[in-house]
């Protein structure tokens, strides 16, 4: 069982909770990683926190009441 199936069925319908609270931790954490690059690698960054948050509304999707 994956983090996403666990939370899922912690929260059940409460999917766009999980998605929101989802996408603040990435984004939390490109904003770190861009710090400590100094900036050199927001591309690739940006790029990779744009497909976590895909990967997250995927595995949240269906999960609606």
């Amino acid at each position: 069982m994956g983090i996403m199936d666990t939370l899922k069925g912690m929260f059940g319908g409460k999917a766009d909770m999980v998605t929101d609270q989802a996408d603040a931790a990435i984004d939390a954490a490109a904003d770190k990683a861009d710090d400590m690059t100094g900036g050199k690698a927001s591309g690739v960054i940006d790029g990779a926190a744009e497909k976590a948050k895909e990967v997250v509304e995927d595995a949240t999707e269906g999960t609606q009441e």
